[in-house]
């Protein structure tokens, strides 16, 4: 079941992959995001510090150790020895995360001038357009962009 919610604070991400983890717990997870501040908080530091049993010390939020700024906390989700890790896509490269592209059609095609009495009808809408989407139209994306390499100055 797809996590929805009005706000997408630190904790609602947290939840959220809280949420999904539990769908196989023992399992080793990749998450792909984005550079969003909450997809390197505090919360989500600790989240898979205790999911992945560390006990190291993880310092103080603002002042020391892997807590200290966003910097050391996204070294630590990316550990590559964690059960549970965090792959970064690159600032302004949209493009490269699927999930956008997928949000994309979703809004071109499901929210696009809509409009919606409640947060109940918004989501019905969501999982009526997820579930037709996986049934009628998912498929591989084919990217098209081919780059364009640097030049020197």
């Amino acid at each position: 079941m797809p996590t929805i919610g009005p706000t997408r604070t630190e904790e609602d991400f947290v939840t959220h992959i809280a949420q999904t983890v539990d769908t196989d717990p023992d399992a080793t997870w990749v998450f792909v995001v984005d550079q969003l501040n909450t997809h390197k908080s505090e919360g989500l530091v600790r989240f898979v510090a205790q999911r992945c049993e560390i006990d190291d010390n993880l310092g103080i939020k603002g002042k020391t150790g892997i807590l200290k700024n966003m910097a050391t906390r996204k070294a630590f989700l990316e550990g590559q020895k964690h059960r549970i890790r965090f792959v970064y896509t690159p600032r302004h490269a949209s493009w490269l995360n699927q999930v956008e592209i997928w949000f994309s059609i979703l809004s071109r095609r499901a929210l696009k001038r809509a409009s919606f009495a409640s947060l109940e009808a918004l989501e019905r809408r969501l999982t009526d357009f997820i579930d037709y989407f996986n049934a009628v139209l998912a498929k591989p994306f084919r990217w098209t962009y081919a780059g364009k390499p640097l030049q020197a100055a």
